[in-house]
């Protein structure tokens, strides 16, 4: 089972910018045979996808919301995928998630599943 931490989180002001990552781990894991993905969830809302990157980083995919401001990268050798988010704005407060997937980069964006588990995530708070 693969276990995912993520850090980086933090309160920004509106406009400003923050760099979250995720280390993967696990006994035979490793996310080089994983598309890998971030998400989100508001306070009220329900999780949400926001970015994924395909096992080697040749493409990568974006929701409309962050799309042109949030970069998500990749690094296998380390295992670790991370989501680099600029012009942020109140509307992106939400704690923030990452998770694998042996599925299309793109199928996790159009098509949610539930994942086994999730880490516990990093906390992403815009505000004045």
């Amino acid at each position: 089972q693969v276990q995912l931490v993520e850090s980086g989180g933090g309160l920004v002001q509106p406009g400003g910018s923050l760099r979250l990552s995720c280390a993967a781990s696990g006994r035979t894991f490793s996310i080089e045979n994983h598309a890998m993905g971030w998400f989100r969830q508001a306070p009220g809302k329900e999780r949400e996808f926001v970015a994924s990157i395909t096992n080697y980083g040749g493409m990568s995919y974006y929701s409309d919301s962050v799309k042109g401001r949030f970069t998500i990268y990749r690094d296998n050798a380390k295992n670790m995928v991370s989501l680099q988010m600029k012009s942020l704005r109140p509307d992106d407060t939400a704690v923030y998630y990452c998770n694998a997937d042996r599925r299309p980069a793109s199928l996790m964006q159009i098509v949610p599943i539930e994942y086994d588990s999730w880490g516990q995530g990093t906390q992403v708070t815009v505000s004045s």
